[in-house]
């Protein structure tokens, strides 16, 4: 025997139109269930650059976090982050991975330049979205020709605009004196400061002098650029050079307008030089740190508290954790923007549409802004001089925004 059951007319389109606004107010692509939503990542847990590996650590104990509070709009996410030992090859296979096996969602936080240039044609390709980037490469916010790729961080462009804006302010007649490392890095702060100097670069600039990354030392560059006559100089120096730039011009006596690149302004990088050698120096940033001024901030009260339950080992003092929990928390966001909608096109449409958001992290009156032709989340920093021996911030948030 075989039972139908029919519904009066109106019924029927009654609960035709209930179901059809239920089913319209979900819409999944591979990696996303009612209950789960999928986040891909790649780390060198081992390898020459393991010491970061800490960052996928740290997105990992952020996102449990958000499970224990119940997931985002109830789905649990599920962070599966391989090993690539830095290894442009291996970032590859990996990322194929993360998307094609295990089917996620999307990429987030992957680190370096190298594996993210590796994978940036295969993700774009796929249409996956290659999220926040921790790299500070001008070419992760390349929205015309990879509209699947956005970094997060200052990149090293905004960084030059950053420092030419404060030296046309402070010291408008310099004479400067680049040192910068020959490659992707280097060549982007270069452009920054020239781009950001404008009219008055060709006439500013006294001398440039490009290393390469496996020079046993960066020396000689230091006494030519000295010779010049320059009274302002640019180290635009990851950590090793960084440190033998400022020995080297203490022990030569030159003392000019210090500029140095974030990526090699660390303390410990500063330690190793001696601190007498490195008071004065300037550099610019957007992120809080662990200095005693921030003791109050709840935004650093609320990181400390992660830590203190699901990162107890990890060292609030290593930049790369606040920065991966900066990272994570925009992931977040972006998860959170896209409702009951996680589809590729909606995550990457919702990553371009951050406004004035702020994460625990950034400096007060920093802000995260993107649209669909701005894939540069951070954009703004604040000066610092190093005295002591820590960073003191000084003056106003400077914009280091590309002009339209």
């Amino acid at each position: 025997m075989i039972l139908r059951y029919v519904l009066p007319t109106c019924s029927a389109s009654l609960l035709l139109a209930t179901f059809g606004t239920a089913f319209a107010q979900k819409a999944y692509d591979a990696g996303a269930t009612d209950t789960e939503i999928k986040i891909g990542n790649i780390m060198p847990y081992s390898g020459p650059a393991s010491a970061f590996g800490i960052l996928g650590k740290i997105e990992g104990a952020y996102y449990k976090m958000i499970n224990d509070q119940g997931g985002i709009n109830g789905r649990k996410i599920n962070f599966i982050s391989y090993d690539d030992g830095y290894s442009p090859p291996k970032a590859v296979e990996q990322a194929r991975k993360l998307v094609e096996s295990d089917e996620v969602l999307l990429l987030a936080g992957v680190l370096g330049t190298p594996s993210n240039s590796a994978i940036q044609k295969y993700m774009n390709a796929r249409k996956v979205p290659q999220l926040f980037v921790s790299s500070g490469a001008t070419r992760f916010g390349d929205y015309r020709n990879f509209p699947w790729t956005m970094g997060w961080q200052a990149d090293y462009q905004i960084e030059g605009r950053v420092y030419a804006t404060y030296l046309l302010k402070q010291k408008p007649d310099a004479k400067v004196a680049i040192l910068y490392q020959n490659d992707d890095f280097g060549k982007d702060l270069l452009k920054g400061v020239k781009d950001g100097l404008g009219e008055r670069a060709a006439k500013m600039i006294v001398a440039e002098e490009p290393y390469e990354i496996i020079e046993p030392t960066v020396e000689s560059h230091i006494v030519k650029l000295k010779a010049s006559g320059a009274d302002t100089f640019f180290s635009m120096t990851t950590p090793k050079a960084a440190a033998q730039s400022i020995k080297k011009a203490a022990e030569l006596g030159w003392k000019p307008v210090y500029f140095q690149s974030l990526i090699g302004a660390s303390s410990t990088v500063l330690k190793s030089a001696g601190y007498d050698n490195a008071q004065g120096i300037l550099s610019a940033a957007f992120s809080k740190d662990t200095d005693r001024q921030w003791d109050n901030d709840e935004g650093m009260k609320r990181l400390s508290a992660f830590l203190a339950k699901y990162a107890p080992e990890a060292d609030k003092g290593d930049g790369s954790v606040v920065y991966a929990y900066g990272v994570a928390e925009t992931v977040v966001q972006v998860l959170r923007q896209c409702g009951d909608t996680l589809t590729r096109e909606n995550i990457m449409k919702q990553a371009a549409n951050l406004k004035d958001f702020a994460p625990d992290i950034l400096l007060p009156g920093i802000f995260i802004n993107t649209s669909p032709t701005d894939y540069y989340p951070v954009e703004q920093l604040r000066m610092m001089r190093f005295k002591g021996d820590k960073w003191e911030m000084f003056g106003d948030v400077i914009d280091g925004k590309r002009p339209e």
